[in-house]
């Protein structure tokens, strides 16, 4: 098992043992790639969204939200092109019975090529030290250059592959790169087969005529048929946007790596309108903005790249994602589109209602371009908690586990543990976590000695533990326990809350 495994397999096991995430309907042995976040995982998650959405609506005047319902016309989704094209190239190895993502084993197979790109770009910084010129070893070097051949040459035909739904080229390429199914290692493979993603339903009484509907696959789609009467009723002039946070469903065949594929999930949204012309001035800008609003949260730069599409998707002139280095390799956590006018004028073309902007300075009527920001909730949460999981060996020679999260972030803000359970100090904890629980979601605890207490607290990722000892009914100090450093201040029990307030802001870049 490698490292990157190991701590996945912690990480997992951690957030069930502290009450993060659940395996769904357990007691009836779960139902595959579903999850349900626990009462540490719920606030965790809660914390995530209201940050992206202060960062998104309250400090943006041009951005305002909406909350569209799951269930739309079966025909938003004609027009969207999920009917018809929202597939995924399936095979499967006949050895093992695994089912896997054509496209999956390619994109799999060209970054363990990058991987040897990066060992050799390690090995030569190591072996020159200051002198090394990574610009000019990448363009020199010939292993270097013949692994980015073989990238070049494996992106150029895929891609078309992928553009055209050429499926027995897919197939053709994974038998000549020779990939092995992870699981038997054989290349016995099947043909490559179009799978819809989208969950469908019947709306209504079979003897009503019960029409179908679906279980939407993205959220954007309830965006862009509102765009009107959110303009209109906000009265925007562009460029505006409009940000929502809501569940999406796809009934995803190869679901995998716990909370990051799963079948059903939660995005946020945001796609901001602008002039014909303009998109590639948004476009640039907001690649900036969501790579700054991950970096104020802490997270080093390094565990980020940003990766161009090679293949663009239908309604897209210009694509990009930001990914993240999870336990088990870099994947992709956001996605910013230049998504042009394709979906407002499909929409408009299918409903033959006209969705326009009226240009006062120009007096004239266009279809606006969009620039869209789709975060995956559950991917981000998933990346913050990885990022935080650490084991530390301390000074004495003992270990503790800790969840260094973004203190914003935090699940519980502040723990209120009094040193011992008597001579009135839990009715002093009493009364400050009272006081401190209309500023910070806080937790009381009073059993245990207060190491395990700390530890316990360190695992949750509580960034703040207060002391209630003897000395705080001499003179109304606290000891403040910092998580990350463990070090201890006393302060006056009154200015608590002003000095977590303090120490817990963020303010996005």
């Amino acid at each position: 098992m490698s490292k990157g495994e190991d701590k996945f397999r912690k990480i997992i096991a951690h957030c069930k043992e502290y009450g993060f995430i659940f395996p769904s309907s357990e007691i009836y042995d779960g139902l595959s790639a579903v999850y349900d976040y626990g009462q540490n995982g719920v606030e965790l998650k809660n914390n995530i969204k209201d940050y992206w959405w202060k960062s998104m609506v309250q400090y943006h005047e041009n951005i305002v939200g909406v909350d569209a319902a799951i269930f739309m016309h079966p025909m938003v989704w004609k027009a969207s092109g999920h009917v018809d094209a929202f597939n995924d190239p399936l095979i499967d190895n006949k050895d093992s019975k695994k089912r896997y993502r054509a496209d999956v084993l390619i994109e799999d197979h060209i970054a363990s090529l990058e991987q040897k790109i990066v060992k050799e770009v390690t090995k030569a910084a190591k072996r020159f030290g200051d002198s090394f010129d990574e610009k000019m070893f990448l363009e020199t070097n010939p292993r270097v250059q013949a692994n980015r051949e073989k990238i070049d040459d494996i992106n150029v035909r895929f891609v078309a592959a992928m553009e055209n739904g050429n499926l027995q080229g897919l197939r053709t390429l994974i038998e000549e790169l020779e990939i092995v199914c992870p699981v038997s290692g054989s290349r016995n493979w099947t043909d490559v087969r179009q799978f819809n993603l989208m969950f469908s339903s019947q709306m209504g009484s079979a003897s009503d005529g019960a029409s179908q509907v679906y279980l939407r696959p993205e959220t954007a789609q309830g965006i862009f048929v509102n765009y009107l009467n959110v303009q209109k009723t906000g009265r925007k002039k562009l460029p505006f946007g409009i940000a929502q946070i809501g569940k999406a469903f796809r009934n995803e065949i190869v679901a995998r790596q716990f909370i990051f594929r799963m079948r059903e999930f939660e995005q946020m949204e945001m796609q901001f309108f602008v002039k014909p012309g303009e998109e590639k001035e948004w476009y640039e800008y907001w690649k900036e903005q969501r790579m700054q609003w991950y970096l104020a949260l802490g997270i080093p730069k390094e565990l980020f790249r940003v990766h161009d599409h090679d293949k663009l998707a239908h309604y897209a002139n210009m694509a990009v994602d930001i990914e993240f280095e999870f336990p088990f390799g870099f994947k992709e956590i956001e996605g910013i589109h230049s998504r042009t006018d394709y979906d407002l004028g499909a929409h408009q073309k299918y409903s033959g209602k006209k969705l326009q902007y009226f240009d006062p300075e120009t007096n004239e009527r266009y279809v606006p371009y969009v620039v869209e920001t789709s975060i995956g909730l559950d991917r981000t949460f998933l990346a913050i908690i990885s990022h935080a999981y650490r084991e530390e060996k301390l000074d004495d020679g003992s270990e503790r586990m800790v969840m260094n999260l973004p203190p914003a972030l935090a699940p519980v803000k502040v723990a209120v543990l009094p040193l011992v359970k008597k001579d009135g100090l839990p009715e002093k904890g009493r009364a400050v976590f009272d006081k401190l629980k209309y500023d910070f979601n806080c937790q009381y605890e009073d059993k245990d000695a207060i190491g395990r207490r700390y530890r316990r607290q360190d695992a949750i990722g509580t960034p703040y533990c207060i002391t209630i000892d003897h000395k705080t009914l001499e003179d109304g100090t606290v000891t403040i326990r910092e998580r990350d450093t463990m070090k201890q201040e006393r302060i006056p029990a009154d200015n608590i809350s002003s000095v977590v307030a303090k120490r817990i802001a963020l303010r996005p870049a």
